[in-house]
């Protein structure tokens, strides 16, 4: 009976521990997988696996109507990755391997050594980017041999770098030669040249046995062999990456290749998803811009300041304008493996987040026609004189907002061939990556005297019916060698500011020149944008205002738009929408919204109200109107008869010199009783701007179809008053 006890109540204290232990383990475990989860899931992760980063893809951007110009594509990008190489690998073998598998398919990488790649080598430093040549120079300043070599040299040949660096360098009274040492701290990317660098002893075979010294290439390498992976290995320099550092070789590679990097055991390769830029349309060129890779030198921009080393960001046009829009935030995963290095298990620390979606004011169609339209002409009037190189531009702009809804320059190029074709895009005499309509300042000759009648009937010195007698040739009072002649050789008689509007008479706006003065001119001129930045996202050339030498009095010429004013063709559209809106000045602009990625919250909005308003009666206003109708529907009126609205407008010929064939110039409004938009056209060499008007006339029955007349922005409200 007490032996049964005695067992029973053994029993029960074993029981009562076995309990507890597993009270206290499913405590822990409970502990462990849901109040410590997170901790204890990092911990483990962190101790298999490798963090890294996760690109978020580029917003898109579009036209008004929401229609893509330019969008991402998923692609595959091939980086080196030195903590991916086996234990006692030397890098350059693995480089040089995985750089014979790319030549041999034809894989291009990035090697930006300013050297060429097949023998005979030599430097290419003259042909580089100031970029490339400052990332070079950095280099060989760290570079031992080279450094002293250059020291010596620049000892020596003070002249090298600019005087105002000399003497920061410590040229002391100027009775010893600078310290050579000092002068290459200021020695700069722009004074760099093969010359030089053959000059100071540093040709390209000692370059590239100081460089095998320095990265430790074997010596049974062949030259070839040395000079693939040298270019590699200065480009990891470069980038000072760290051992958990990917460097990008190459981009957009294929899967047949992909496969062969798998099956090949290519140590220190890794693939990676990422994104480039899909081109939706090859229109709008000069507006969409460029992206590229973010350099070290970039990060000095407050805009750049979290941005990773090689990011890929804005550098041209709206891509650059609304970067801090369009660039996402990259997310962070950490990726475990096993020991065959496959992928175990993907833990995300941090989503992507893409960027925005850019809204232009842009309208896609009216942009292609704009542009179609600009090159038949100029292909014209090539296809007559045999010329190669005259360029064109022609603007669009909404009235009373500042939305530009067309920019064209020609010539043009494809922004998606556009990195492929860059030597011969930039050697090319006509410079078609030039933005020639917000770039290129154009005399604006005739263009020029709606705004010197609105000064001259805003200051009274003449009256809206007032009849100024108007011979042709205008003398300066006082002066009878100083002139200017009309067009016209014979007089126009009396005749008002419309009518000297409408027939383009000269004598009558040198004397309006005359009788207001160039400073009341240039305050007008200042007024209505002209000589100022247009405030235009993508940037734009000020202009040039006509000024006064000492004894002189530039007024009388400049007031039919001569001397030496200087505007772009967005400049002139800008004048034009302000002049006929009664006086609102609004800064073109190119943003119309900017959304979130998945269009749930608006973001910003471009700003349509006028910065200022110019004060300008409405009788003047309409005198000055009526002017420009009267051209539509006199000497212009063979154009205008098939423009589905009534218009005004004003040409103009800017002259260059004797022996080349003027500019032409253009600009005009419709509809002419409520005007919505303004086109401003300027072809090189175009001769009188009369020949510009088919091609206004063709953009204008763009915009206003039949089906659209009145509704040519739907949903819009009043987006054009």
């Amino acid at each position: 009976m007490d032996h049964k006890e005695t067992n029973n109540r053994r029993l029960y204290v074993l029981a009562g521990l076995f309990t507890l232990a597993l009270v206290v383990y499913l405590g822990m475990l409970f502990d462990i997988q849901v109040n410590d989860h997170e901790y204890y899931l990092t911990k483990s992760v962190n101790t298999i696996a490798k963090k890294e980063k996760v690109e978020a893809s580029r917003g898109i951007i579009t036209d008004r109507s929401g229609r893509p110009l330019v969008s991402n594509r998923s692609t595959y990008s091939l980086t080196f990755d030195t903590s991916l190489l086996k234990d006692g690998e030397d890098q350059n073998d693995a480089l040089l391997r995985l750089l014979e598998l790319c030549r041999e398919q034809g894989v291009d990488w990035v090697d930006n050594l300013p050297v060429t790649r097949q023998a005979p080598f030599a430097f290419t430093v003259d042909s580089v980017s100031s970029t490339q040549k400052a990332r070079f120079l950095s280099y060989l300043k760290d570079l031992k041999p080279t450094k002293e070599a250059l020291a010596a040299y620049l000892a020596v040949h003070p002249e090298v770098v600019a005087a105002e660096d000399a003497e920061t360098a410590g040229d002391s009274g100027g009775t010893t030669a600078p310290d050579g040492s000092a002068l290459l701290k200021t020695l700069k990317a722009e004074h760099l040249t093969s010359h030089l660098l053959v000059e100071a002893g540093i040709t390209v075979p000692r370059l590239i046995d100081w460089m095998r010294e320095d990265f430790q290439v074997p010596e049974g390498y062949s030259r070839d062999e040395a000079r693939l992976v040298l270019g590699v290995q200065y480009e990891l320099a470069i980038r000072k990456l760290g051992t958990n550092d990917a460097y990008v070789l190459a981009e957009d590679v294929s899967t047949e290749f992909i496969s062969l990097i798998n099956d090949g055991g290519y140590s220190g390769a890794k693939i990676s998803s990422s994104f480039v830029r899909k081109y939706e349309t090859s229109y709008a060129t000069h507006i969409l811009g460029t992206v590229g890779t973010l350099y070290k030198e970039d990060l000095d921009n407050p805009l750049y300041a979290d941005y990773p080393m090689n990011a890929i960001v804005g550098k041209e046009g709206v891509e650059l304008a609304f970067e801090k829009y369009l660039h996402g935030t990259d997310g962070t995963r950490i990726v475990s493996t096993n020991s065959e290095g496959k992928v175990t298990g993907i833990y995300y620390q941090k989503e992507p987040q893409p960027g925005n979606t850019v809204e232009l004011t842009i309208d896609l169609g009216l942009q292609q026609v704009v542009e179609d339209t600009l090159a038949e002409t100029v292909a014209a009037m090539n296809a007559k004189d045999g010329s190669t190189t005259r360029g064109a531009a022609a603007v669009v702009e909404a009235v009373g907002t500042g939305e530009v809804l067309a920019i064209a320059s020609y010539p043009t190029y494809d922004l998606s061939t556009y990195r492929r074709n860059y030597t011969t895009l930039e050697s090319d005499p006509a410079k078609p990556m030039f933005n020639r309509a917000t770039q290129n300042g154009y005399a604006p000759g005739s263009t020029f005297k709606p705004l010197t009648a609105i000064a001259a009937l805003e200051e009274g010195v003449i009256e809206p019916y007032q009849k100024l007698n108007s011979p042709r040739t205008w003398r300066y009072p006082g002066d009878p060698n100083s002139y200017a002649n009309c067009w016209y050789a014979g007089s126009h008689g009396k005749i008002n500011v419309s009518e000297a509007i409408t027939v383009s008479c000269n004598y009558f706006f040198a004397e309006m020149g005359y009788r207001l003065g160039l400073d009341k001119l240039n305050e007008y001129a200042r007024a209505f944008g002209l000589g100022e930045h247009t405030g235009i996202e993508i940037g734009d050339y000020a202009g040039n205002i006509a000024e006064n030498k000492r004894g002189e009095n530039q007024a009388p010429w400049a007031a039919f738009g001569q001397s030496s004013y200087l505007f772009t063709p967005l400049q002139l559209a800008n004048y034009i929408s302000t002049l006929v809106s009664g006086g609102k000045f609004c800064e073109a602009h190119l943003l119309k919204t900017v959304k979130t990625y998945d269009n749930s919250e608006v973001v910003a909005v471009g700003s349509r109200d006028p910065v200022r308003t110019i004060d300008i009666s409405q009788e003047n206003l309409e005198a000055v109107k009526a002017g420009m109708h009267g051209l539509t529907t006199g000497s212009l009126a063979p154009y205008f008869k098939d423009c589905v609205v009534s218009a005004g407008a004003k040409t103009g010929t800017a002259q260059i010199n004797k022996e080349t064939t003027n500019n032409g110039v253009f600009v005009c409004f419709a509809p002419y009783e409520d005007p919505e938009i303004v086109v401003s056209i300027v072809i090189e060499q175009g001769g009188s701007g009369a020949a510009l008007a088919s091609t206004a006339v063709k953009i204008l029955n763009a915009y206003f179809t039949p089906d659209e007349l009145g509704t040519a922005v739907i949903g819009e409200g009043q987006l054009l008053q």
